[in-house]
């Protein structure tokens, strides 16, 4: 008898466990945060959250998702510092900031690439080589630095040319307008526009004129993608829908609208923006770039520049001390320690079909 009461009493408790497991709200479950910051080629994502559209993809596979916004520099601190599990940033921060300190940071999302969005602004000159001598007011060790020193070697100028001004995103519009004294910045969208409106200013050198090589990207940490593959899923399926929605004529006004008024900008501003920014609008065409040649490519310059200036670790005694993987398996730098992984199979699964929302 006692033996049956015991008996009775483990399998109530087991029952009650199972019970309790299985009734557990939704909010017990692991949220993963992606970390973003106002930028046109980064809006689709307030906009997936603002739609719906990223709960429904977030729902079909299972997973709880939260954006999280900061200015751009924040963001990719508080993913190296671990609390954001995913981040929008260009190819040259994932491999300066989170890869050489360490982190598995896997891009997963080549959303499209600056093609006139960042740019070079000039008074009193129209041509890059009127930029010799001059002051030039910049975030230092940004993509505007990489910019600029593309702009210099193109012409045949070095950075030791010129004089840099350490100026933050925030301060250097302002300061360019109230200062005519100021002669040069080197700045981004919606910045950049704003800035050639201003009398006596000339644009002399934008992205447009290096194609593939200012990439913006959506990386999660390696970790979390071993951990639950299927918020990777989730997350590209969102995008797609998204780059859909913008490609069709019936959706996008709409859609161009909600994105407008998040980046704080008119419809006819954000519009302007899209133009400078050559978008990979369907899986395809940003897996084919991912695999190609032309990424490689510009891996190696974007490297050398980091390396040329202490980005990679002011110890770091080779270009080739940070491995960069894509996805054939190459690798430039050191193999035993690749941390900048270029993952093209969660596009290609898109491009199959394998994310959808049955």
């Amino acid at each position: 008898m006692k033996r049956f009461i015991v008996g009775l009493f483990l399998s109530t408790l087991v029952m009650g466990v199972i019970f309790s497991f299985a009734t557990l709200p939704a909010y017990a479950q692991k949220t993963y945060k992606v970390a973003w910051s106002i930028y046109v080629g980064w809006m689709p994502w307030p906009y997936a959250d603002q739609s719906g559209i990223l709960k429904k993809w977030a729902d079909k596979y299972n997973v709880s998702i939260k954006l999280i916004q900061a200015d751009y520099i924040p963001t990719i601190e508080s993913f190296v510092a671990g609390e954001a599990d995913a981040c929008v940033m260009t190819n040259m921060e994932a491999l300066d900031m989170p890869a050489s300190s360490g982190i598995e940071t896997v891009a997963v999302i080549l959303g499209d690439f600056s093609n006139g969005n960042d740019g070079i602004l000039l008074r009193k000159g129209s041509t890059v080589k009127d930029l010799k001598g001059l002051k030039i007011n910049l975030v230092e060790l940004s993509v505007s630095h990489y910019l600029l020193v593309r702009a210099l070697e193109m012409n045949g100028l070095q950075e030791k040319d010129v004089h840099l001004v350490n100026t933050s995103d925030s301060d250097i519009l302002p300061a360019f307008q109230s200062n005519p004294d100021m002669a040069s910045i080197v700045t981004w969208n919606p910045l950049l526009l704003q800035g050639m409106q201003l009398p006596g200013v000339t644009k002399v050198f934008d992205s447009a004129q290096i194609p593939n090589e200012i990439i913006d990207m959506l990386v999660f940490n390696g970790k979390v993608i071993k951990e639950n593959p299927n918020v990777v899923r989730a997350v590209v399926g969102a995008w797609y829908e998204i780059m859909s929605t913008l490609a069709r004529r019936s959706t996008r006004k709409d859609a161009v609208k909600a994105m407008a008024e998040l980046a704080n900008c008119t419809e006819k501003e954000f519009e302007k923006q899209l133009e400078t920014t050559y978008l990979y609008t369907t899986s395809k065409e940003a897996t084919d770039f991912t695999k190609s040649d032309t990424l490689k490519k510009a891996m190696d310059t974007v490297r050398h520049f980091c390396f040329n200036h202490k980005l990679l670790g002011e110890n770091t005694k080779s270009v080739d001390a940070v491995g960069i993987q894509f996805p054939d398996k190459s690798v430039l730098g050191d193999k035993n320690n690749l941390k900048l992984i270029f993952d093209a199979s969660y596009m290609d699964e898109h491009v199959q079909g394998k994310i959808n929302l049955e």
